[in-house]
């Protein structure tokens, strides 16, 4: 440890990454010591001044005995990627840490999951459940009594009212809501600014006000890394 800082592990070395080293290390104390990204995308040995090193070989670099990690990738593969990575990571012995803000309101009662982004001036009310690997960014409201299951990826400013629950792997996107008591399947994707007034079935696109699914329109391409349209 430098001092009393926690030790952490960055997985990832993209803009996420570089966003997570800016709030773990200004607004979170942590000692990040390096960077850990898959060989075959290895482009860089440094980042910050720090050691970016291949994941198959994170263990003779970093112990994890001495540092947790955190896996800071965004939506690719609508989450799957971010997933595959956190498994990775705890098989090889990190144990996952979250990121709070300091700058968010979370009621005493809440539940958070593992490997969490949670960033500035979101708001998580009571009763609330947040699954692991679940990122919320700045702005996002969680009503009462919501539940946000694992591997979901919330934009900027997502407002879900009281009682509902959003399907594992989801994205919802900037500035699109939720109605109470509403339920988004698994998989789906909410287009930004969409107004879902209604239950979604899994693994559809919806967009408009009210949100309607995309017609012969699924996120398998997300899921396989492809162009949706």
């Amino acid at each position: 440890m430098a001092g009393n800082k926690p030790n952490l592990l960055i997985v990832g070395a993209g803009e996420t990454a570089a966003l997570a080293y800016d709030y773990f290390t200004e607004q979170a104390n942590y000692n990040v010591v390096g960077f850990g990204v898959e060989q075959a995308f290895l482009k860089n040995q440094t980042l910050f001044g720090l050691p970016v090193v291949a994941l198959e070989d994170i263990k003779q670099h970093f112990a994890p005995e001495i540092c947790s990690a955190f896996v800071a990738v965004s939506y690719t593969q609508l989450n799957r990627l971010r997933s595959k990575l956190c498994h990775f990571t705890k098989l090889n012995g990190y144990p996952l840490t979250s990121y709070i803000s300091p700058h968010a309101v979370i009621a005493r009662n809440v539940e958070i999951g593992e490997n969490c982004f949670i960033l500035e001036n979101v708001t998580i009310q009571r009763g609330s459940k947040i699954g692991a690997n679940v990122t919320l960014w700045c702005g996002c409201s969680i009503g009462h009594g919501s539940v946000v299951h694992d591997n979901c990826f919330l934009a900027s400013h997502v407002a879900v009212s009281g009682f509902c629950e959003i399907g594992a792997g989801s994205f919802l996107g900037v500035n699109s809501c939720l109605r109470d008591k509403v339920h988004v399947g698994k998989d789906c994707v909410v287009g930004a600014g969409a107004v879902l007034t209604n239950d979604t079935f899994d693994a559809c696109i919806y967009v408009g006000n009210p949100a309607k699914p995309l017609p012969n329109k699924t996120t398998e391409p997300f899921i396989l890394g492809k162009e949706i349209i």
